[in-house]
């Protein structure tokens, strides 16, 4: 017989990551990071990394409560059959990484305003301009090979650009920008500051004076003591949390 106590604490931990996700997806539309009823995250709930909650096909995330989320398994494509099936562009990009890529356990894509400014430029890397923009030096890819909407062998070719584990983001040319992280809390904060430092770097450009460059050395150190810096996302996280229970938000429900 499964063990009860072991059992409580598994299905605890789920309603946890599923509040976390729920929380997320509210103050992502807060921030003004959603779009329409488009875009998905995505969190490994299992040891391998296959079985994963997303949200559901054609909501918007300013109503999207713990218990929408569906559980999906990538390794299932009868998930694309019935009435709950996923959005077939979501299933084609997160089923795909969640399948290849284990180690990036929470996928958060979005089409937020300076990032996907930033995907279209000719060179869409970040460079080190200040703190912000330091943090993912060494830390994020372009994609620039664009190919249409992420069905699934578009998925499968994005999924082939993340074997590095210390990739946190991927610019995805002409699109968007996709996070990766281990945690809700710890992508959530990646894609957060990728937005924050994209938004510095357009506006920066925009004034059409030269940019001050930090150097390798310094980026590089930055970005991992950023890295390294202690609690920074779970608090952040917990906070967002704290303000829409404040509020009366339904979002853990």
């Amino acid at each position: 017989m499964p063990n009860t106590v072991e059992t409580i604490k598994a299905d605890r931990d789920l309603e946890t990551q599923r509040q976390d996700m729920a929380a997320t997806f509210r103050w992502a539309e807060r921030l003004d990071m959603n779009e329409a009823v488009a875009n998905h995250f995505s969190l490994a709930v299992d040891g391998t990394g296959t079985q994963f909650l997303m949200n559901p096909n054609q909501v918007h995330f300013g109503r999207i409560k713990a218990s929408d989320l569906i559980l999906l398994d990538a390794n299932d494509p009868s998930a694309m059959e019935g009435p709950e099936a996923p959005d077939p562009t979501a299933w084609g990009l997160h089923g795909s990484i969640h399948r290849l890529c284990p180690h990036a356990r929470c996928l958060m894509h979005v089409h937020s305003k300076a990032a996907t400014v930033l995907a279209t430029l000719a060179n869409s890397t970040l460079p080190p301009i200040d703190q912000n923009s330091a943090m993912f030096y060494e830390r994020h890819i372009v994609d620039a090979d664009y190919g249409g909407l992420a069905f699934e062998a578009e998925g499968v070719r994005c999924a082939g650009l993340l074997n590095n584990p210390k990739i946190r983001i991927m610019v995805m040319g002409n699109h968007g920008v996709l996070a990766l992280g281990q945690t809700v809390a710890d992508t959530f904060f990646q894609l957060y500051y990728f937005e924050r430092a994209a938004q510095t770097y357009i506006s920066a450009l925009q004034t059409g004076q030269p940019l001050r460059f930090l150097d390798d050395d310094i980026a590089r150190k930055t970005a991992e003591e950023l890295a390294a810096y202690p609690d920074s996302a779970d608090s952040y996280l917990r906070d967002i949390k704290l303000i829409l229970d404040a509020e009366g938000s339904d979002f853990r429900l």
